[in-house]
């Protein structure tokens, strides 16, 4: 079953006009800086992503 969703609006005070919220899942489990998880997924507001650039094989 896939649980993933669109990206959405970010509802909260301190968000950027515009700013989206993405459904990631990790390839491994993730705890956060506090210790706590382990998590498989999280909801992550744009501004914390960042493009992975692949290239070509070959």
């Amino acid at each position: 079953m896939d649980d993933l969703r669109p990206p959405f609006p970010v509802d909260h005070a301190s968000a950027r006009e515009g700013e989206l919220v993405y459904w990631v899942r990790f390839d491994e489990p993730q705890v956060d800086s506090d210790g706590d998880g382990p998590y498989r997924g999280a909801e992550i507001w744009d501004r914390y992503l960042t493009r992975e650039t692949t290239h070509p094989v070959g």
